[in-house]
């Protein structure tokens, strides 16, 4: 019989959607999370295997001696808001440019990072998809895609064994552990996917090698 693996995890981004759905399936898979929040009040989880610590993914004093000794890395980060409250923002640029200077400083390899499909506009999806996210996704999310674009070059540029998810429409609905993937191409009908299931996705491929420096579509 197979012996699981457990491993010890940092999440950033913590109280976010996905941030805390890592955590929820983290701790049920036996690993060990220490998770990094601005505010460690307002994550209300509490499990032996969980170490809450206050940080900030833009300044590396605060975290950079908690990633002593990881076996992987999830940053979750994200801007709050939506269609209608884009700006300019460098959190996912400069705030991930911090943490994989952290990483090689203190010799971690391993890390996931959350982008967005519609980043670049896949050719297998329906015409009117495409249509939509050319010329009112990216331009109602203008500020918010050209700081994931950054982020992702500044990823593929590092020394890390990095995966890059790029969700599409995200829901609040349970994980499910049944989903597509496609690895560096584009995955047709990638039109939605549970916060839920991209955890599922990241905490069931930490040592998944065929997803290190690649970039993952997910979807139903």
């Amino acid at each position: 019989m197979k012996t699981q693996t457990t491993y010890k995890l940092l999440i950033i981004g913590a109280n976010g959607g996905i941030g805390r759905q890592c955590i929820e399936l983290a701790l049920q898979a036996g690993h060990h999370v220490t998770a990094l929040l601005r505010d460690p009040a307002k994550l209300d989880i509490g499990h032996p295997n969980l170490e809450i610590i206050k940080g900030d993914i833009m300044r590396p004093e605060t975290f950079e001696n908690y990633l002593e000794n990881k076996d992987a890395i999830i940053s979750a980060i994200g801007v709050s808001g939506g269609f209608g409250t884009d700006k300019p923002t460098t959190l996912y640029s400069h705030g991930n440019e911090t943490l994989l200077q952290a990483m090689d400083k203190k010799g971690v390899k391993r890390a996931f990072f959350i982008s967005a499909s519609a980043i670049e506009i896949s050719p297998v999806l329906p015409f009117y998809v495409r249509w939509a996210e050319k010329y009112i996704v990216q331009k109602l999310l203008k500020h918010m895609y050209a700081d994931l674009t950054m982020m992702e070059k500044l990823i593929k540029e590092s020394n890390a064994d990095w995966t890059i998810i790029r969700p599409p429409q995200l829901s609040d609905k349970p994980v499910t552990g049944n989903y597509r993937i496609a690895i560096n191409t584009f995955l047709k009908n990638c039109l939605k996917i549970s916060r839920a299931d991209v955890a599922h996705f990241i905490i069931n491929n930490i040592d998944n090698t065929s997803t290190y420096k690649a970039v993952i579509e997910i979807g139903y």
